[in-house]
């Protein structure tokens, strides 16, 4: 115990003397600690204390890594002393390969990021909708509205109702004028959304009957103890309809990239090969 204090003693004070200029100095390789064979040295301590630490935290947190160090050390001494060789060959084989894996992974997202062409004009987006149309077929009722949520105390639901079904110039600036008195309110009718998304805003949609009056150019109205709902429902879609272009946009977006991705990887690993064999740094003995 008294050599391990000295050893962090010896640390805290050049922690003193340097400063943070300590930590951005390369250290000699001088070790701090040792278990059986392994060794911690200096280096391995220089990102643990951040620049005003006290030396008393600083003496703590040095002395706990290296406490946690040596147990893990101990504990891998023991396993290798106590596992079997073949169990330990295949834990040996699983961190070679995790390297291996992370290293051609890097690599390859790093020529990806490079490389990749992440711009889709319309007509690539419109050509893959045409071809995949099949898969793009609606699993739930898409719809574009507008809505407005008001108490039911409120004295400008006409108003409102009025001004939501019209939409236009005048009657949305009224209806942006007087959004602080809404308790919610949606008014992007050019966007389709999902029906199952609206029931958090409009809790009253759950009733099959309220929902079956979602229609397209329906005005609805709905009220319950706390609140009115007023609808205009603009279009609508059904579950098994084509998927609008736009709502599916996003997924095509990906799918083209992910197509892009895996063949600038094949013409990566092609290339490579190709060029090793050229250069000799690549043969195959008979």
């Amino acid at each position: 115990m008294l050599k391990t204090r000295s050893v962090l003693t010896i640390i805290l004070a050049c922690l003193t003397l340097y400063s943070c200029d300590f930590f951005t100095k390369e250290l000699p390789s001088e070790p701090v600690a040792r278990v059986n064979d392994s060794y911690l040295f200096k280096e391995d301590l220089v990102n643990l204390i951040q620049p005003n630490t006290s030396p008393e935290d600083s003496l703590l947190i040095v002395s706990n890594y290296i406490n946690r160090w040596a147990t893990q050390q101990l504990l891998i001494d023991q396993a290798r002393i106590n596992l079997p060789e073949s169990q330990l060959a295949t834990y040996d084989q699983l961190v070679q390969d995790y390297k291996e894996d992370l290293y051609t992974k890097g690599y390859k997202n790093a020529v990806v990021a490079k490389q990749l062409d992440s711009t889709i004009a319309p007509s690539v987006y419109q050509q893959y909708y045409e071809k995949n149309s099949e898969s793009f077929r609606l699993k739930e009722r898409l719809l574009k509205l507008r809505y407005v949520n008001l108490p039911i105390s409120s004295n400008a639901t006409e108003e409102v109702a009025k001004n939501l079904r019209d939409f236009d110039t005048h009657a949305k600036a009224a209806l942006e004028a007087k959004a602080f008195q809404f308790k919610g309110y949606y008014l992007n009718d050019s966007t389709w959304v999902r029906q199952d998304a609206l029931l958090t805003e409009i809790p009253l949609i759950s009733d099959k009957s309220n929902a079956e009056k979602l229609k397209k150019s329906n005005f609805v109205r709905l009220q319950d103890s706390i609140g009115v709902y007023l609808i205009q429902v603009q279009d609508a879609l059904e579950k098994g309809d084509d998927a609008p272009l736009e709502y599916v946009r996003p997924t095509i977006q990906q799918i083209i990239l992910n197509k892009r991705k895996l063949d600038l990887i094949k013409k990566l690993e092609a290339d490579i090969t190709k060029d090793a064999i050229k250069n000799n740094d690549f043969e195959i003995y008979q």
